[in-house]
Formats: C-alpha cells, structure tokens, sequence
C-alpha cells in the first residue's frame, strides 16, 4: 500500500512539474496607462494569447513604463528587459525603418483597414522581418491613432488655402505637408494643445477625434476639419527574437492569431470612440467641416515627396522601398475592398 501511494505522489508530482513547466508567462512592457481603447486591444491580446494557448502562455503586462519609457522601447525589447514591448516607430526611424511604411502621409484614412494592411505587411514581406531579426526583434501586432484631423479655434479649415499663416502644432509628415502650405509648425506635445489653443500660442492642433474627447478640447476648439487623409500606424508590439524562437510552433500560432485580433478589437473600440467623439464635439457647438475630395487630393500629392524620401531612405537600408510600398498600397485596397463588401469584422454574421 505504500509502494502504491509512494508511486502514485510520485507520479502527481511529476504531472504538476511537467504543468508547470508547459505553462510559460511572457513579460510585456508598455510606456502608457491602463486605460483607453488602445489599452483595452491590448488587454484583449492578453486574453487571446491565453485562449489561444489553451493557457499555456500567459502575458503580465507592465504598465505605464515600469520596465522602459517609450523612447527606451527597441533597446529594452532587444535586451531581453522584456520579452514584448510596445514601440512607436517615429521615435525609431532608423530601427523601425520597415515599420514607418505606416506612418506615411498615403490616402489611408480608415483605422481597421490601415492595421491590417500593416499586419499583413509586416508578417510577410522577408525583407522587413530580416531586417528585424538583425535587430534580435520579432513583429507581433500592431495598433493605429487613427485618422489625422485638425481642430482649431477662432479659424476653419475648409480648403488648403485656409492653411497659410496658420501656428499649427503638426504631426510627423502630415506637420510638414502643412508647413508646406505655408503653416507655421509649433513644437508642442497634444496633451499641451489644449492650454495652446486656449491662450492663442497656436490656431490649430493636429490630433485624433477620440483624444480631442479624452482630453476635452473640444472646449477651446470652435471648428474641426476631417481631412479624410491618413493615419499614424506605426505603433505595435514587437518581441525578443530569442524569447521568441524558444517558443514552440503552437505558441507561436497563438501569439500570431492573438495580434491579428488586437487590430480588429482596436478597429472595433476606435471606430466607435471616434463617432462618439464627434458628437460631443458638435454637442459642444464645435464645428465639424469633411474636408472635400478634391482639397484632401492636394494634402495627398503635397506628402509625395515624403513617401520618395521614405522609399531612398528604405533602399539606403537594403529593403527594396518601392516594392514595399506597392504591396502596402495593394494591402490597403485589399482591406478596403473587404470592408466595403463585407463590412467590419465585428458587424459580420
């Protein structure tokens, strides 16, 4: 009777250590509070991974830059202080050199098409992932800001016109294209456009509808021009190549089905944040201008030269600009062209 409950002990040991040892827990580091939609995708990828694995890998996410600030992102993920990282390539334009191709001023206004169309792009084109690699880094999902618009007060944008002379607190190329219609670019975070609008050290503040409501400026904006233009999608999470690679294929899987989902759960939370906040902005007695095609085509072709400078910049580097681009611009109509037939992800039956 001993022998059999030594045996059996024995046995329940070696079934909890072998358990243990299937479970693995990945530590992720993200510059920005727990809260908002993108946190909210990102929590959503936390529980895919988990079901995904059938619980065998779990994330623990470190909030508000416990491990690394957002300018320390690429190194930390690199060196292993965490496994994942969030990184925001325009702080990295030479490291996330690849990533930007989602940062660039392109007609690509719609938020769920956009990170798709980068998603794709990052998990199959071999140059980018090669040129990570070199880097000790893996692509794993990817976020958006959505849309670029701009709010003003005392003026409107309702043409390119109205653009001279305008103190405008610009972002990355979109800043410049205006500054290449005469603005005059101020240097200011969005978290201090509500104090710059207030008291005039600025006419306007580019941004996205949701952070204009998250941040209320709506109360110091009068007007609010869509420019039904592009977006900022250079924003994701990327993992330690050698966490990675000792990962099994099944975790691997999860980890890959997990980011695709963040992006239609953020596509989801985003959409619906930003109608929401254009109503309160018109409820504010905002007014809400769509920039017209014709007007938004002139912001279009003013940015070209970004993207040419973009794509020697991408050769410089090896990765084959031009080829990059044209299977991103053929990713961005074939998002747009599923959205259009069969509607979002989460309206679908």
């Amino acid at each position: 009777m001993k022998k059999i409950l030594a045996a059996t002990t024995a046995l329940m040991l070696s079934l909890s250590a072998s358990a243990a040892f299937a479970e693995t827990t990945l530590i992720l580091g993200e510059a920005g509070p727990n809260r908002g939609a993108r946190a909210k995708s990102l929590e959503h990828f936390v529980s895919e991974v988990e079901t995904q694995s059938k619980g065998e890998l779990k994330i623990d996410v470190q909030w508000g830059g416990a491990l690394f600030k957002a300018g320390g992102a690429v190194q930390g993920v690199a060196d292993g202080v965490a496994d994942i990282g969030t990184v925001i390539a325009v702080y990295f334009p030479q490291e996330m050199l690849g990533y930007g191709i989602a940062d660039l001023p392109l007609l690509n206004e719609n938020p769920w098409v956009g990170m798709r169309a980068t998603d794709e792009l990052m998990r199959t084109a071999p140059a980018i992932q090669a040129d990570l690699a070199a880097k000790n880094l893996v692509y794993v999902g990817t976020f958006t800001t959505s849309q670029v618009n701009i709010g003003c007060k005392g003026k409107a944008i309702r043409s390119v016109d109205d653009i001279a002379g305008l103190k405008v607190r610009g972002v990355g190329a979109y800043g410049k294209t205006f500054q290449d219609f005469d603005a005059n670019l101020v240097s200011m975070s969005i978290y201090d456009a509500y104090q710059g609008l207030d008291t005039g050290l600025i006419d306007c503040s580019q941004g996205y509808s949701y952070a204009v409501a998250a941040l209320k400026q709506q109360e110091v904006m009068t007007s609010y021009t869509l420019l039904n233009w592009g977006q900022v999608g250079g924003l994701g999470l990327f993992m330690n190549k050698d966490s990675y690679d000792a990962l099994d294929d099944a975790a691997k899987e999860a980890l890959a089905k997990a980011g695709v989902s963040m992006a239609d759960k953020l596509g989801e939370l985003i959409t619906a944040d930003n109608e929401a906040a254009i109503e309160k902005m018109k409820a504010a007695g905002v007014e809400v201008i769509s920039l017209p095609a014709q007007e938004r085509d002139k912001l279009v072709t003013a940015g070209e030269k970004y993207v040419s400078a973009w794509i020697e910049r991408a050769d410089a580097a090896g990765l084959d600009g031009k080829m990059l681009l044209d299977q991103y611009r053929a990713l961005l109509k074939k998002y747009e062209t599923e959205r259009a037939e069969q509607g979002y992800p989460w309206t679908r039956n």
